[in-house]
């Protein structure tokens, strides 16, 4: 393929608001890898994500996701928020700030996969949380960044606070060189997890990540959370808040991800009272939507309690 049509993706990619876009050819994850990852699950420490077990095979060779794939393109999309919640506020996570993401990314990523279509006639399948595949491995491969000891995609200059988008192609373009860097290996991010979920050199132990029990779990939460949830109401972003590496963070530009005023004006009063109508009109597009107006009060129990101990 020319370079001149890689380029080309690339711009459309930068017109669609994405931060970086890369390439790398596609085949079966490293050995490594895939043990690691059987590991993990066999430990348990999938946690409540029981899904992250299922389609082993797929995982370990993303060809299989898209037969005749030559190439991987990986994309990046800024999430940071232009507006903050106040911190006496129940605290959601910044990437559910706006628009579900599983939507945006979609809407941008189908947009290239068409334009691929329409130059060259292959075929281009979008990943977004959607397929079993070990996104920030293709996306470091394909060069846009490294995996830190937060188990975060941490972009060099940039930081981590983007979703990544993987798209599976059979069009065939010129890799680029991996992404190299690594963490400075101050480790605030492990001493500053709140209930001990990370590891040095190990993936994230979701039975004591806030952001999964607060996010997925869809039982009582355990006894012990209250005493470290503080003020988060929806997933934790303690490891990243506390990262060097974003230090210089730029606010995102896409305005899918704006936060509403009624967002931005939450208290735990108005959680008490809210109404299933109120639910739908605040969290109807969000991704907080998936976990629901019964969980986010399970939560807030947990937080009025840790408050009152």
């Amino acid at each position: 393929m020319s370079g001149g049509l890689k380029q080309s993706i690339v711009e459309l990619a930068t017109s669609l608001k994405f931060s970086a876009c890369g390439f790398s050819s596609v085949g079966p994850v490293p050995n490594e890898l895939n043990d690691r990852y059987k590991r993990w699950i066999t430990q348990g420490k999938n946690g409540c994500m029981q899904w992250a077990a299922n389609h082993m095979d797929l995982r370990a060779d993303p060809t299989l996701l898209l037969p005749g794939a030559k190439t991987v393109i990986a994309l990046a999309l800024n999430y940071y928020p232009r507006q903050f919640q106040p911190l006496e506020a129940p605290q959601f996570a910044y990437y559910a700030y706006g628009e579900d993401y599983h939507k945006v990314l979609r809407r941008k990523m189908k947009a290239i996969a068409q334009y691929i279509l329409s130059e060259t006639g292959e075929k281009s399948r979008v990943c977004v949380d959607s397929a079993p595949i070990h996104e920030r491995y293709l996306a470091q491969r394909a060069g846009i960044g490294f995996v830190g000891l937060n188990n975060s995609l941490i972009i060099p200059g940039k930081g981590s606070y983007f979703f990544i988008g993987i798209m599976l192609t059979t069009l065939e373009i010129e890799p680029d060189e991996p992404c190299t860097e690594s963490c400075v290996q101050c480790r605030a991010c492990i001493r500053q997890c709140p209930a001990g979920a990370l590891r040095e050199g190990e993936p994230v132990d979701a039975r004591r990540c806030l952001s999964c029990l607060t996010i997925e779990n869809r039982g009582p939460m355990p006894p012990w959370v209250s005493g470290v949830i503080g003020n988060r109401i929806y997933g934790c972003d303690a490891c990243q808040q506390c990262c060097p590496h974003n230090n210089h963070v730029v606010a995102t530009e896409v305005d899918e991800f704006k936060p509403s005023e009624q967002f931005l004006g939450i208290t735990d009063e108005s959680l008490v009272s809210m109404t299933a109508e109120e639910f739908e009109e605040i969290f109807g597009r969000s991704a907080v939507k998936r976990t629901g107006l019964q969980n986010l009060r399970r939560n807030l129990a947990a937080i009025r309690e840790g408050k009152s101990q």
